[in-house]
């Protein structure tokens, strides 16, 4: 420390600090305090705010001074130097909800809620609670910081950035405090104290940063739970490489190699550098797709694609370069391809949809027939594909034929990419060929890590849903585990269709290098949403640029156009690319400014596409004819040829954009367009003094802003193309610009060409692909449902099918039971699924869905067990369940989510008795409550109120997805705030819950009431403690009841002695509730068995398939009931306690001394017992034998009563 710091610390020095913490988990409505531990002499408390374009960062809008005194001014650092004290400042964030305390974080961040306060506690950090520190001692006096937090996060080390002056002495201060940071505090670690310098101004040090470097605070901590119950700390992150030992399967339509083949049969291959694909790399590669001939192509069924004969050939010419072919018949490939993929795929994900035909021709056909007019040849040049002709125009009712090529394609493509994998492999598949892949690949290669990437738009969800294949696009889609876009508004357009059509949610999750990725939640697995523009590799076009034929080729259009400006443009010939309002645009700006007459020229390449059919000709003909009209006003102002694509390769495309001065790229709607990259690349050496030397005005690009490249392409000029005067206007700017601007626009668009190439974009692509967490435990991945509505769910570790022998042991050995089943979608099934049946229960204009007459006979039978204990807990009304089940003896019913308790009783003849979970004093709540959304109903289109006698629900499901949700949140809101002083809860859930939001008393949920059915087990079963416990729910509401019975379960096995056992961690979906109050309650042999009904997450340890497996559980159960008073085996007469003779056995409840003892046996034959005289002569027994050799477990047995 020098000796202007050392006076400054001891005469009181302070430190100004800005807070900012990142709160992912923060509900609408709610607000975050800074509250410091305590005895800073100011404020108690500092609010945080946010902006839409911060959140979810939240930050003080004034930096805090915080005072550096010295307690302990002796205090020397480590190493014998003299250091500053290390004191430090404490604090933690507590959240309000509408205007009042609602708790403080905690390491879930969603833990149980702290009691209201009007205030703070005046020590917050009281009592050993986690808290927030910032290190005085590596803080200078009277300068500036950031600290970054993460809400919930308080042991990891601080993450703080130091904001300094742009000078040298800032810089030097700088040095010397990671200087001091790295010797004296060896607890930390150098990322600890981010120092960066803000952005560069005038008077930055030569070498300083120009940007202020942005570190993210530390990680949240893992959603899963330790094996005891607790938030664990996450693991460090780990950085993610790729190596070459890591094994790539890059699944696209067609391999980037071009096929020849010589007069003699020999085949040869090269790489088509057209293709992305196409780069080379490290890793261990092997590129699946379909062949490109280019030099016999099949023009005729009889001849078409590769001869079978011939195809082994073939797949030897293609062993060096990794590459796989897949043999798919060329017509069932036509139909794929240009059936389904360019006539029905291609215009929605442009969002374009032909809503009127063109004529009753189109119905016939006649678009395929047109195209068919080509001669073979033309047919062979345009394709390059090993694919055969076939109708090409939306599905005109062959949707299911068309369907059904695309789905045969994708299972070939699956079953060649199985045979290629291995073990750790990633796989990438590309283009909107394959949408559907990764659904067949997950069935067979669940281990794989799968990413998707679209070079084409995505539509926006309302063109999207014209589909009628749309659903299963979406989930062979999100089957993978990472969706890749060249632009965020493509992955905008996919997580809106994923939401509306598939009530999906979509947020930031953190990834496995320390910061967030984007992902969608579908079935308990996040899918990451990336988006990552592709790049070109410069040396390759370099590398062309200086070939000789290429500058030959260049030198010759300079003499052919001399002395002026050229404007090029190369486009297929398709409505998409606008090259009609090209020229609309080239013909106005020649009509205002008619001295550039002579002294410009249009060359415009149009590039055949005949698998666009109609469309390719009516282009072909409006470009032809506005090109004529032009020349005819102004002879030799457009240049337009129309070439077949092997004639404009990228040798001849190069030399064209090298000759021309200005590129110009209409297109309408377009997904990844390489061409303004080529062109900067061929005109970058404008920048230096000897590229400038020629005098030409070169290097600018007039570029769509409905390309992709806009967004990365920031030096050109954008324009609207649809707009006629702007195109005109972008030519005159272009042709009138000072070089010192082009320059200036040339750099910018350099930066991105130069920086981001092919294979830099790849490298980013599988880096995030390699960070997908799967195959790491806890989290398992199961597959659920048929067809193409196969799926991954993410599962916790030992969540699996019931094991139903297993229950019946449990069951069989138990003395005090048990059982919690829910209603609708456990007993019966569920009525709430579909939204017109459900609106019409709750207006009560339809009946409603009531269990089987074999349910009701379970039921029945396992309350007249009497050591069972039956509740049915459920949402619906009292009335409703009196109405099914409330002539069912000895049955306990809980109404209205355990609002409403009916104990069992043997009495069904009189009326039933309820009572309530908690007092309901005041409810003048619900008259405030409807009033409110009755507003929100008004508005919003599609919601309806629901009303019972304990609760008022809004529903939403029906409304708008966006438009409700935006409202739901809303009405939370205002809920809130006018109800917060009546004792209420306010619950929303989303679309995945059914949408809804819940006015209801506080503290009712089925959790609470399990605990209260717990309690006072003793005195309804009129035995000891609970030893068997068996609950059955289907949803959301049922997660409480499942969270608390799991919670007890873990801690009568967390009291078991288990030497090296140790138990799987808790499930993410656990609801962390203090359980410790039904210890004296719960016997030490518990067991317990918590399922959800259907294969979901959820907080159970098991799950049943759907209601009719329940059903045959209760009934097994019953049969166990009923065997164990009527039936007896040789094993259970083994096991049978006390037993010397068939007299002298000890009797179970219930039993009569004297009553007939035995019938048939499910073992033996008939046999019978009479009355027995108390005294009998052991020798004379006949089964004396059979007790002398007793088994003691009779599990074998127990097996058959399935």
């Amino acid at each position: 420390m020098n000796a202007t710091d050392k006076a400054d610390f001891e005469l009181g020095a302070v430190a100004h600090v800005n807070f900012r913490v990142r709160c992912e988990t923060l509900s609408h409505g709610e607000e975050v305090f800074l509250v410091p531990s305590g005895g800073l002499g100011q404020r108690k408390s500092f609010v945080l705010h946010t902006t839409p374009t911060d959140f979810p960062w939240y930050h003080t809008l004034n930096p805090i001074t915080l005072p550096l005194s010295a307690k302990h001014p002796h205090d020397v650092a480590e190493g014998g130097s003299e250091g500053r004290p290390k004191s430090k400042f404490t604090y933690r964030y507590a959240i309000h909800r509408a205007g009042v305390f609602h708790r403080w974080e905690n390491p879930s961040d969603g833990g149980p809620e702290q009691p209201h306060a009007a205030d703070f506690p005046a020590e917050p950090a009281e009592g050993g609670e986690p808290v927030h520190e910032v290190p005085l001692h590596l803080i200078q006096s009277r300068e500036v910081y950031t600290v970054n937090d993460v809400l919930g996060i308080t042991g990891a080390p601080a993450n703080i950035d130091h904001n300094r002056l742009p000078s040298h002495q800032g810089l030097q201060r700088a040095q010397n405090l990671h200087a001091r940071h790295n010797s004296s505090d060896g607890a930390l670690t150098i990322s600890a104290l981010r120092i960066s310098a803000n952005q560069g101004g005038v008077g930055a040090p030569v070498g300083a940063p120009r940007k202020k470097a942005v570190g993210f605070a530390p990680a949240p901590v893992s959603h899963h739970r330790s094996s005891g119950g607790t938030g664990s700390k996450s693991a460090p992150k780990q950085a993610v490489h790729l190596n070459s030992t890591d094994g790539l399967v890059v699944v696209s339509a067609f391999l980037p190699v071009i096929l020849n083949r010589s007069d003699d049969g020999k085949w040869s291959a090269e790489w088509d550098y057209e293709m992305l694909l196409s780069m080379q790399t490290h890793l261990r590669v092997t590129r699946v797709g379909v062949v490109k001939w280019r030099g016999w192509h099949g023009n005729t069924q009889e001849k078409a694609g590769v001869p079978r004969n011939e195809r082994r050939l073939v797949e030897e010419c293609l062993l060096p370069f990794n590459c796989v072919p897949v043999w798919v018949d060329p017509i069932l490939f036509g139909e794929m391809y240009n059936g389904f993929c360019k006539g029905v795929l291609w215009p929605v994900l442009h969002n374009v949809t032909s809503v009127y035909s063109n004529g009753p021709e189109d119905d016939n056909g006649d678009g395929a027939s047109k195209i068919s007019e080509v001669d073979g040849n033309e047919f062979s040049e345009y394709s390059l594909d090993d694919v055969e002709q076939g109708p090409i125009h939306g599905g005109r009712g062959r949707e299911a034929e068309l369907w059904a090529a695309y789905t045969a394609v994708n299972r070939q493509f699956a079953e060649k990419v199985v045979q290629c994998f291995h073990e750790g492999d990633l796989v990438w598949v590309h283009g909107f060929h394959l949408l559907i892949l990764p659904s067949y690949l997950t069935r067979r290669i669940p281990m794989a890590k799968v990413g998707i990437f679209l070079h084409t738009p995505f539509p926006s969800s309302e063109i999207f849903r014209t589909l009628w294949c749309r659903e299963d696009l979406l989930r062979g889609m999100l089957n993978a585990d990472q969706v890749g876009f060249h632009l965020f508004e493509y992955a905008r357009h996919f997580l809106t269709s994923c939401r509306r059509l598939l009530g999906l949610h979509y947020g930031m999750i953190p990834d496995a290098s320390g910061g967030h990725t984007l992902a969608i939640d579908t079935a308990g697995r996040n899918v990451a949403v990336t988006s990552i523009h592709a790049g070109i590799e410069p040396p390759v076009l370099r590398q062309v640029l200086i070939h000789q034929s290429t500058m030959e080729r260049v030198s010759s259009l300079r003499t052919q156009f001399p002395d002026k400006i050229i404007f090029c443009g190369v486009d297929r010939l398709e409505s998409l690319k606008g090259i009609p309002l090209k020229l609309l645009g080239f013909e106005r700006f020649l009509t205002r400014c008619p001295e550039w007459v002579g002294k410009i020229v249009l060359i415009q390449v149009g590039i055949k596409a005949f698998e666009r059919g109609e469309d390719f000709h009516r282009t072909e003909s409006e470009t032809c004819a506005l090109a004529q009209k032009i020349n005819e006003k102004w002879p030799g102002s457009v240049h337009l040829q129309i070439l077949h694509e092997r004639e404009i390769r990228l040798q001849q495309r190069v030399a064209l954009l090298r000759a021309a001065d200005v590129c110009v790229v209409t297109s309408i709607r377009d997904g990844l367009n390489l061409l303004p990259l080529e062109f900067t690349i061929a005109h970058q050496d404008a920048l230096t003094d000897l590229g400038r030397a020629d005098g030409r005005k070169r290097g600018i690009c007039i570029l769509s802003e409905f390309s992709s490249s806009t967004r990365v392409m920031r030096g050109a000029l954008h324009i609207n193309p649809w707009k006629i005067s702007e195109i005109a206007s972008a030519f005159f700017q272009a042709a009138n610009m000072q070089e010192e601007e082009r320059l200036r626009r040339l750099s910018i668009a350099s930066e991105f060409v130069t920086r981001v190439t092919t294979q830099r974009w790849a490298l980013a692509v599988m880096l995030d692909l390699k960070g997908v967490h799967k195959n790491i435990n806890p989290v398992q991945f199961s597959g659920a449902g048929l067809g193409l509505n196969y799926r991954l769910l993410g599962m916790d570790t030992g969540f699996t099918s019931l094991d139903s022998a297993l229950v019946t042991r449990a069951y069989k050995k138990s003395k005090a039971r048990l059982i919690l089943l829910d209603y609708g979608g456990t007993i019966v099934s569920n009525d709430n699924l579909d939204s017109l049946t459900r609106f019409q229960m709750v207006k009560e204009r339809d009946g409603k869905s009531v269990p089987t007459a074999r349910m009701i006979d379970a039921l029945r039978g396992l309350c007249e067990d009497k050591r069972n204990t039956v509740f049915v807990v459920s949402g619906k009304e009292r009335h409703s369940l009196t109405k099914t089940l409330g002539d069912i003896p000895n049955l306990g019913l809980a109404a209205e989510h355990g609002m409403f308790i009916s104990w069992p009783t043997p009495k069904t003849s009189s009326k039933r008795r309820w009572e309530t979970l908690v007092p309901e004093t005041d409810r003048t709540w619900r008259s405030l409550a409807v009033t409110i959304m009755e507003v929100y109903t008004s508005r919003t289109h599609g919601s309806y109120i629901e009303e019972t006698e304990m609760k008022v629900l809004w529903q939403y499901r029906d409304a708008d997805t966006e438009f409700g949700s935006l409202q739901a949140k809303e009405l939370e809101d205002h809920l809130s705030k006018y109800l917060r002083s009546f004792p209420v809860d306010v619950l929303h859930g989303g679309l995945k819950e059914g949408g809804y939001v819940e006015v209801r008393p506080k503290g009712v949920n089925k959790g609470v009431l399990a605990m209260r059915v717990i309690k006072r087990f003793p005195d309804i079963a009129q035995k000891g403690m609970v030893d068997f416990a068996l609950v059955l729910g289907d949803d959301h509401c049922d997660e409480p009841m499942l969270s608390v019975m799991r919670q007890i379960g873990r801690r009568v096995l967390e009291a078991r002695p288990r030497p090296n056992q140790p138990l799987l961690p808790m499930p993410a979906t656990l609801q962390l509730v203090d359980v410790s109050s039904c210890d004296n309650y719960v016997s030490p042999d518990l067991d317990i068995f918590t399922c959800t009904v259907g294969k979901k997450p959820s907080a159970a340890a098991s799950y049943l398939n759907d209601v009719d497996s329940a059903l045959e559980l209760l009934e097994g159960l019953v049969k166990v009931s009923t065997r164990g008073n009527r039936f007896h085996s040789a094993l259970d007469l083994a096991s049978l306690p006390k037993m010397t003779s068939v007299g002298e056995r000890s009797l179970s409840d219930g039993e009569v001394l004297g009553a007939p003892t035995m019938s048939k046996s499910l073992s033996m034959n008939t046999f019978s017992l009479g009355r027995q005289e108390e005294h009998v002569t052991p020798a004379k027994n006949w089964m004396t034998g059979l007790a002398l050799a007793p088994i003691e477990d009779p599990e074998e047995e127990d097996d058959i009563w399935f």
